[in-house]
């Protein structure tokens, strides 16, 4: 990791406890992922200023923003950040463009590395420049919002659950706009959610946070793979796989993935071969045979695949996890009676069987 950003904050609320560590890559989406009052928000808020407490440091890349130990806090309109919150609070006075440029004008041109076209070109605005905020889509609005923080040219870009006033059709016009941050845009963002499912479309780094604490840290891939941290996830524990789009079986309905060797099918995506597609399969999705099975079978995803480790929760009595490899980590949840009939152990040779129909829902485009 070169560039970084070091954020500690320990603050002590009456009915709360803020204790976290954190050191994360200076690019891409690093999403804080966790149940509701677990400190999200306090967390944007201690890096935007907004919150402080005696213990405190922030550093992005060599810039120091906090550092209580020398008495160095900078106030938040100080600090080279753009904040996005749930609502888009535009100026309903103004048009679209002048919104956008009102924290345009007021960076300096020399402090300027953000074109103002680029933004418009990436939000697919400029349309919309010359309506004002009450005749544009929820949606249309958080774009706008957006645009308006990025052209401040801000050196951090924090997102307070931008989609949570989105309903789901809403959600699926923005999400894309946020994942061409990282792609088109060198600005590291810390993205606040607690929806499994945006999560898997945007992240690069996620960090699980519950109680005011960090649990993990880590790629978005490995900490789905992680046994012990899957209970966080509850219902949506599983796998996330990177794949390539290798060919469409329209006369089944069918998209066929490829991944590290292997292959998946899928109901057919709406995307050209060679797209690469994120994937979620839920653990509960995935059974497990000793020995592949022989006669015809309706299940179309059948692969080899070893064990790596299992997990028993001392929570849930029925089941268990089963962590497998099948060229990449992909978790399994059976029932004690089903481990017990089988004996899996480490090192075990099987094969994974996945329903095609079960990856729909969990399907996200990168």
């Amino acid at each position: 990791m070169s560039a970084k950003l070091l954020a500690q904050f320990d603050i002590q609320y009456p009915d709360f406890n803020l204790t976290v560590d954190l050191e994360l890559a200076a690019n891409g989406v690093t999403t804080l992922f966790g149940p509701s009052g677990s400190g999200k928000s306090t967390i944007l808020r201690c890096i935007a200023g907004l919150e402080r407490g005696e213990n405190g440091y922030l550093k992005i890349v060599d810039e120091i923003w906090q550092d209580e130990k020398n008495n160095i806090f900078l106030s938040p309109h100080q600090r080279s950040l753009g904040y996005v919150f749930q609502e888009p609070r535009l100026f309903s006075h103004l048009s679209v463009q002048k919104n956008l440029e009102y924290g345009f004008k007021r960076t300096p041109i020399s402090e300027r590395n953000i074109d103002w076209d680029q933004v418009v070109e990436m939000l697919a605005i400029e349309h919309l420049l010359q309506r004002k905020p009450n005749r544009l889509s929820l949606g249309e609005q958080q774009r706008i919002a957006i645009g308006r923080a990025l052209l401040a040219s801000p050196k951090l870009l924090l997102m307070d659950e931008p989609l949570a006033s989105l309903d789901l059709a809403r959600k699926r016009e923005v999400l894309p706009f946020i994942r061409k941050l990282h792609e088109e845009l060198d600005i590291p963002v810390i993205y606040v959610s607690h929806s499994l499912q945006e999560v898997l479309q945007i992240t690069d780094t996620l960090v699980l946070i519950k109680n005011g604490k960090t649990l993990a840290t880590g790629s978005l891939t490995q900490l789905c793979s992680e046994l012990e941290l899957s209970q966080y996830l509850g219902d949506m524990s599983g796998s996330v796989i990177e794949t390539m789009v290798a060919a469409h079986e329209e006369e089944f309905g069918l998209s066929r993935l490829i991944f590290n060797g292997a292959h998946l099918y899928v109901p057919q995506q709406s995307v050209e071969i060679g797209h690469t597609l994120r994937v979620h399969v839920l653990a509960r999705n995935v059974g497990i045979a000793l020995q592949k099975p022989q006669e015809t079978t309706s299940i179309l995803n059948i692969m080899s695949a070893t064990v790596v480790e299992v997990y028993v929760s001392k929570i849930n009595k029925h089941t268990v996890q089963v962590k497998l490899d099948v060229g990449v980590p992909l978790l399994a949840c059976i029932s004690r009676k089903s481990l017990h009939a089988l004996m899996l152990e480490p090192g075990q040779q099987c094969y994974a069987l996945i329903k095609a129909v079960s990856l729909a829902q969990e399907m996200t485009g990168v």
